[in-house]
């Protein structure tokens, strides 16, 4: 590995604890991390049962299905019949669940603009093409969209 690949990996491993995002700012109101990911993909891909979840989020099914168990207590989320006819239900994202990650994205987005504040426009733009490269790339080794 060269020194560019050890300073990536440092400095993901700093983003990784960073608390720039909502939580910092709204606290217990917050999503929990692993709901905000899963809530995000229902959202983007729209029902799911905790198979295709597990499958798109490449968790374990054992893991989606006591982070779809908490949410359905929390309102979050519902089961609904699967439209294809198949036995299983699949999870659908409440109003209430599209208003707590609307609230956690928005602070996010806040966070992040008040980093980024002195950056240049091309800066930030060829930022979010790097980071996109870098999570499709991700995402074509382990074989999910």
């Amino acid at each position: 590995m060269d020194k560019s690949t050890h300073l990536i990996e440092f400095e993901m491993m700093l983003l990784g604890r960073s608390r720039l995002t909502a939580r910092a700012i709204r606290g217990a109101d917050r999503l929990d991390r692993s709901w905000y990911a899963l809530l995000y993909r229902l959202i983007m891909g729209g029902p799911m049962s905790i198979g295709q979840l597990s499958d798109a989020m490449g968790l374990d099914t054992s893991t989606v299905n006591r982070q779809s168990a908490a949410m359905l207590r929390a309102g979050l989320v519902n089961r609904i019949p699967d439209p294809a006819g198949a036995i299983a239900r699949k999870l659908r994202i409440t109003a209430e669940g599209e208003r707590r990650l609307e609230a956690d994205r928005t602070d996010s987005v806040r966070a992040l603009e008040d980093i980024l504040a002195d950056w240049s426009s091309e800066d930030v733009a060829a930022f979010a093409e790097y980071l996109k490269r870098f999570n499709s790339d991700i995402e074509q080794r382990h074989g999910r969209p």
